[in-house]
């Protein structure tokens, strides 16, 4: 699950006597606040999808971020009675996820990756890349690609697109000798990953960049790329319901057919790698299209515990 509320209070983006609740008192312990919020979550007809799938762990994660209680462990603590203040504050937040519809973590201000967390706001896509779980995963060490890098002899990554800066500091852990430049286009989205770099005490490994792609990237290889870029369609993206349409907009667009950056990284990274160096790349449903312009390309696609062919890998001698 994603999101951790931040120490000063909810980001509610509404007055707080506009979401204040006359909270009933049959509602007193977190079974009791974990049922009614699924209740009006399902009734609401929210939509998912920021690190919870559905109703029920949407509302366990809410109830367990307000309380400042372990994000996996919601049975030990279901019996227990909350105080007046605490009754409060769950049933604002209730009331804002269906209020602003809002992600969650947009609410709270943070989000995890692999049990890692994360600073967020509307500056940035709420983090979900399936590339961070294969990181964390052991991608590298015995999973998959175990056989192309050892991730002690990476020494230079490129997390493009880097939004948050999410997979740039799970890559700091993953390649302990490695140095990383997290690219952007955004300013606001490098503030923020900016506050995540500091927060995990890697203001030395982390190079934060404005950069449109590889555009400021000039001279730089790496042995390893990393990027989520935007893969959504133009269409799909005009049809987003509120909970994604609260994110940027640019983290999404990815053009009529939601493969133009991908066709951008595809054309350029080659001459950013260096010798055995390779990309690993997110682009979403897009499989069939990038197989069919690319048809003579290995592509070695990479499954998760939550995704099927989502992610490729390519060494730089495969890229065209």
């Amino acid at each position: 699950m994603p999101c951790r509320p931040a120490a000063a209070g909810l980001s509610l983006g509404a007055s707080d006597e506009a979401l204040m609740t006359n909270v009933p008192p049959e509602l007193a312990t977190l079974r009791d606040f974990l049922r009614y919020a699924v209740s009006r979550f399902r009734a609401a007809k929210l939509a998912f999808g920021h690190g919870t799938a559905n109703a029920h762990d949407e509302a366990a994660f809410l109830l367990l971020e307000a309380l400042h209680l372990p994000i996996d462990r919601l049975d030990p603590y279901l019996d227990a009675r909350l105080t007046g203040d605490e009754r409060q504050r769950i049933a604002d937040l209730i009331e804002a996820r269906i209020t602003t519809r809002k992600p969650a973590c947009y609410l709270l201000n943070k989000a995890y990756i692999q049990g890692i967390p994360f600073y967020v706001d509307e500056r940035v896509i709420v983090p979900r890349s399936y590339i961070g779980e294969m990181l964390m995963g052991g991608l590298f060490e015995d999973g998959p690609l175990a056989d192309e890098r050892d991730p002690a002899e990476v020494g230079r990554v490129l997390d493009l697109c880097t939004g948050s800066g999410c997979l740039a500091i799970l890559a700091a852990h993953v390649f302990p000798n490695a140095t990383i430049d997290a690219a952007d286009l955004s300013r606001d989205a490098l503030k923020v990953a900016r506050r995540n770099v500091d927060e995990h005490g890697l203001e030395d490994r982390v190079a934060l960049i404005e950069s449109d792609l590889f555009s400021a990237l000039k001279g730089r290889r790496y042995d390893l790329i990393l990027t989520n870029p935007p893969y959504v369609t133009a269409a799909e993206v005009a049809a987003f319901p509120p909970e994604y349409a609260a994110e940027p907009q640019m983290a999404h667009l990815g053009g009529a057919d939601g493969m133009d950056l991908v066709r951008t990284i595809l054309k350029d990274a080659k001459k950013h790698l260096n010798p055995g160096g390779g990309l690993l790349c997110e682009i979403g449903l897009g499989r069939e299209i990038i197989e069919s312009e690319y048809a003579d390309i290995p592509f070695l696609w990479l499954d998760s515990e939550e995704s099927e062919g989502e992610v490729f890998w390519l060494q730089k001698e495969e890229l065209p």
